[in-house]
């Protein structure tokens, strides 16, 4: 390849000049001429660096390292604000560790902060920190050779991993400064160190593989610390606006240690002081119109004349605002925070929630993983969990590494605690964080384990406080002298007023959680039928049980009056048996999982074989044996006539006054869990004999409408002791309605509907026409009134029979009128 003398003069020239230059052994010199173009489509400025500037060159694969950071690293470029603000703090942190021994490097500048201004009009937007700086080596060395040495390593360990999961290796190798390059096609730090006199500008453009480091022309403008500034992308102006970088802030950097200022823009009107020439001019119009003569019949206006209006500008004003005054309360210890602060903090972490914590805990976790939580138990629900919405945890609890936000979107409480509120701090997790990685690491496991744990010990000690005794009040006195008794009412805890909040989610968490089912269980409360309609715990329940009772007794329904006036209900209630009432839908799924408790069977009272213990088992047996040999017949008969209607006719054991009652198989659905599973918004395509309860008619063998369906349907034929065949029942029409309505008389006592509402229509209009002796159904002739002549309209009461229409409201002035 031939070159032209001069070209090769010319490059002579520049490799002289690079060796001339100060150079670090830490990356490469290059001259300016190395500069990839501003033609490059990664370029949008036309930016050329000074002179005098020193040019370095990345030794490692910037450009491949920077695809990484924007596309896989950050999804969300919001980010790049949370690390410029997390590395500022980190270096007024260490600013502060060394004046702990060098005091006098506050000397240059005393106050400890970081402030953020935006120029719209320049596109830029600027993070300043007064923290300990950097000398021109650490410029090269930080912002140069931890991208070089940093993204080698970074690399490497991606070729080893799926490069579709790269969240594990966030937070380790030093990017997170890289992350302005999400947003700005320019990056220009500035920084002073107590350590050197001199202030530089380190700068490097989007894309490029090189970077420029020169002296500040500005001088020492800083005072101590580091100022970038980021040249934003035309499509992120939107950074460029103060209410966008104050939402920002607020929601990564919120609880920073120092203090945040943004430079806020305003407008404001002002008038505008009128020039003296203006007005010595209008002073000389003044002294004209006095050499004026006014005549008589003239009359002066300068009393009428209207005064100028005053001419105005609008005027740009800045001013700093501090944006994260909110005091990172959990950092400290209990005992040196008053109530008043907690319930403070509540309203800061409370988003969405309306109302007053109901209780807090606030714990340190020490172990292989070390936190630091504050957990707020709200006193109301959570605007979408009335509306059954609780699939989606907006916010509930927060996650802090050192007090910067790492994400509001995790998963740390299971959806039945949902509702909880708080914060989570801990040194263990990287800043730069991959929020689905994350998700799935072990810490994060670990760290939700333990939280889940103390939610619900707090919800435990909630429950078990003693209720705080009213003041006491005046004694009253009748006139002997004697105090009058008033009867107190008994003051409800206010663990049940949270509890008929948030009970659905404590029952679902029985369901979902398995590891702590016990625990959660400890926590539900019921109205039974010996409560007086008060709220007991399964603990008070066990303890109330009769020595023979075997099993906790419970019925479900729609709601508390429907279970109270259930005929399951009589039995029980004569022998004093204690019945827990279950009324909310989703007792039905969570009976499903809890098959006992402290070793006592879940037992529901409107299935079939339900045992009470008080019975002589002998005695029930010869009954039982007596009574199916007695209604052998009707069983079989009623079994026929029904048919897939029901499973099995049973002899009851348990009924008092009530003829019939429909219960459900021991392991089938009940008629509340049927009325559900029928009701459910969104099923479709469901086999209905999968939502269908398996029905067991039970008769009383000792009510008269038994007896005499017996007695309808014996055949006289036979003797006692043989067998009746199902064929030979001959029965009248009048038997058979008797037993159909018999079957819809069980159905309703059992919380069943009736199968078939028109034929049950039919009979019992079949009943009321014999009751009432009607011959026919037929109805009668339509009547046909005479006409009437038109009444007079009615007393209008207080209007005195007044007719409005006699008024023409046209030719009142209502303006005329003195309404006052």
């Amino acid at each position: 390849m031939h070159f032209h003398r001069l070209a090769f003069a010319a490059a002579i020239f520049a490799v002289g000049s690079i060796t001339t230059q100060n150079c670090f052994a830490l990356a490469d010199d290059i001259s300016v001429e190395d500069v990839p173009s501003t033609d490059s489509p990664t370029q949008v400025d036309d930016y050329v660096p000074p002179e005098n500037a020193d040019n370095f060159k990345f030794e490692a694969e910037v450009n491949r390292m920077m695809d990484i950071v924007v596309n896989s690293l950050y999804q969300n470029k919001d980010v790049f604000l949370r690390e410029l603000i997390s590395n500022a703090s980190d270096a007024l942190d260490k600013l502060r560790f060394l004046t702990l021994t060098k005091p006098e490097l506050l000397e240059d500048k005393e106050e400890l902060e970081i402030r953020i201004e935006y120029d719209a009009d320049a596109s830029t937007l600027t993070v300043r920190d007064s923290g300990v700086g950097m000398t021109k080596a650490d410029l090269v060395e930080n912002l140069g050779t931890v991208a070089r040495s940093g993204t080698t390593k970074f690399l490497d360990a991606l070729q080893e991993q799926d490069k579709n999961d790269v969240g594990g290796l966030i937070g380790k190798f030093g990017v997170g400064f890289y992350s302005s390059f999400l947003v700005a096609k320019r990056v220009t730090v500035a920084s002073k160190s107590p350590e050197d006199g001199v202030q530089y500008i380190w700068e490097s453009r989007n894309g490029e593989d090189v970077f420029h480091i020169y002296p500040d022309p500005r001088g020492n403008s800083l005072g101590r610390g580091t100022e970038i500034t980021l040249h934003l992308k035309e499509d992120c102006m939107d950074y460029a606006d103060g209410d966008r970088l104050k939402n920002l802030v607020k929601h990564y950097s919120e609880f920073v240690t120092h203090p945040i200022h943004l430079r806020i823009t305003s407008e404001t009107e002002v008038e505008i002081d009128e020039d003296d020439e203006n007005i010595d001019d209008e002073s000389g119009d003044e002294e004209k119109k006095d050499d004026i003569e006014i005549g008589d019949d003239e009359e002066s206006t300068d009393d009428e004349e209207e005064e100028k209006p005053k001419k105005t500008e609008m005027v740009t004003t800045y001013d700093w605002e501090e944006i994260n005054n909110n005091p990172a309360i959990w950092t400290r210890e209990k005992d040196s925070i008053s109530e008043e602060e907690y319930r403070n903090f509540w309203d800061v972490v409370a988003k969405g929630v309306t109302g007053n914590p109901a209780k807090w805990n606030h714990f340190n976790a020490e172990g292989n993983i070390n936190f630091k939580s504050l957990l707020y138990l709200p006193e109301e629900v959570p605007e979408n969990y009335r509306f059954g919405n609780i699939d989606k945890i907006s916010g509930g609890l927060k996650l802090y590494v050192r007090k910067v936000l790492i994400s509001d979107e995790f998963d740390l409480m299971p959806k039945y605690l949902g509702f909880i509120r708080g914060v989570v701090d801990s040194d263990d997790l990287p800043l730069n964080v991959n929020r689905e990685t994350l998700q799935e690491s072990k810490i994060i496991k670990v760290i939700k384990k333990k939280l889940v744990r103390k939610a619900l010990d707090m919800i435990k000690a909630f429950s078990k406080e003693e209720i705080a005794e009213d003041e006491e009040e005046e004694v009253e006195i009748d006139e002997e002298g004697n105090v009058i008794e008033i009867e107190k009412e008994d003051k409800e805890h206010p663990y049940i007023e949270w509890y008929q909040k948030f009970n659905a989610n404590l029952k679902m968490g029985i369901i979902d959680d398995t590891a702590n089912r016990g625990r959660v269980m400890k926590l539900l409360r019921f109205q039974t039928s010996k409560s007086n309609d008060k709220w007991i715990s399964l603990d008070e329940y066990v303890e109330n049980m009769k020595d023979y009772q075997k099993d906790i007794y419970m019925i479900a329904g729609a709601g508390l009056e429907e279970v109270k006036k259930s005929p399951f209900l009589e039995p029980f209630q004569e022998k004093e048996l204690e019945v827990l009432y279950m009324t909310d839908p989703v007792d039905e799924y969570m009976i499903q999982q809890i098959r006992d408790y402290e070793g006592k069977k879940f037992q529901s009272i409107s299935s079939e074989n339900v045992k009470i213990g008080d019975e002589d088992d002998d005695l029930v047996k010869r009954r039982e044996k007596a009574y199916k040999k007695m209604y052998k017949p009707l069983t079989k008969w009623l079994k026929k006539l029904y048919g897939p209607a029901v499973m099995r006719v049973a002899i009851s054991k348990r009924l008092g006054n009530q003829p019939a009652i429909v219960s459900s198989s021991e392991y089938g659905h009940s008629a509340n869990m049927q009325r559900i599973m029928e009701a459910q918004a969104y099923q479709s395509g469901q086999n209905n004999m999968m939502m269908q309860a398996m029905k067991v008619l039970e008769i009383n063998p000792r009510h008269p409408f038994v007896s005499k369906l017996l007695g309808g349907c014996s055949s006289p034929e036979k003797e006692e002791d043989d067998e009746v065949e199902e064929e030979e029942f001959v029965v009248s029409q009048e038997v058979e309605d008797a037993a159909w309505l018999l079957l819809d008389i069980g159905s309703m006592n059992g919380g069943f509907a009736v199968s078939d509402v028109k034929k049950h229509t039919e009979r019992v209009s079949k009943f009321l026409q014999s009751s009432l002796s009607i011959e026919s159904l037929s109805l009668a002739d339509e009547i046909d009134p005479p006409e009437e002549e038109e009444e007079a309209p009615e007393d209008m009461g207080g209007m005195g029979g007044i007719n409005m229409e006699d008024f023409n409201m046209d030719d009142i002035d209502i303006d005329s009128l003195d309404l006052d």
